[in-house]
């Protein structure tokens, strides 16, 4: 109970080049969440326009999700003109459950489709060392100050999306939760998450 051990991770991480220059990576990872899930989401920008195309309703981002554990699909959620006369944005998916479409085919589990490249002595599905070693160095210079600042980890609910700090910086980098997610929900303490950095929303950069 009295543990800070920090089980809960949310970061933002930029790539400084021409053509991810804006756009954020946030990556997130932490242990007794809402549920055990791998995926990607991508997030598009709203589009220019939209609010005057539909009336001035609110028109959620097109996000493209991609889910690997414990189930893998894809989906593509989209913005449509409901049916009918009046211009209402309602909101679709395309969708492609991998199970759904091959339910015929066995789908081995991940570990073992790595034990078989293995005995193949195909490497194309392992990191490679230079990314390895990248990942340490991003990460070095967090566990340090984690280390030298003894800051305890942000509470979190065990059984929910995580602190609410990790909501906040999502937030204030241009992420939204639309209808493909859970909204996130204020949550108090039982499990704690570790944020590094100020709290204030005009201070997430510094």
């Amino acid at each position: 109970n009295d543990s800070i051990t920090e089980t809960f991770c949310c970061c933002v991480l930029k790539i400084d080049n021409p053509r991810w220059d804006g756009v954020p990576f946030i990556l997130t990872a932490g242990k007794a969440l809402e549920r055990r899930m791998a995926e990607i989401r991508i997030q598009f920008k709203p589009v220019a326009g939209a609010a005057f195309m539909f009336e001035g309703a609110t028109v959620p981002q097109n996000e493209l999700v991609i889910e690997i554990q414990p189930s893998q699909e894809i989906k593509f959620a989209t913005n449509l003109k409901m049916p009918g006369l009046q211009a209402h944005p309602i909101r679709s998916e395309l969708d492609l459950t991998y199970k759904g479409m091959y339910d015929d085919i066995p789908n081995p589990e991940a570990y073992t489709r790595l034990i078989l490249e293995v005995l193949r002595g195909n490497q194309a599905a392992f990191v490679r060392m230079d990314e390895l070693l990248q990942s340490w160095k991003i990460f070095e210079d967090v566990l340090q100050y984690i280390s030298k600042h003894k800051s305890e980890p942000l509470p979190y609910t065990y059984g929910s999306t995580g602190p609410r700090e990790a909501h906040q910086l999502m937030s204030y980098y241009g992420y939204n939760n639309n209808s493909t997610g859970r909204a996130p929900r204020n949550r108090q303490a039982s499990v704690r998450g570790r944020f590094v950095g100020p709290h204030r929303r005009d201070s997430f950069d510094k």
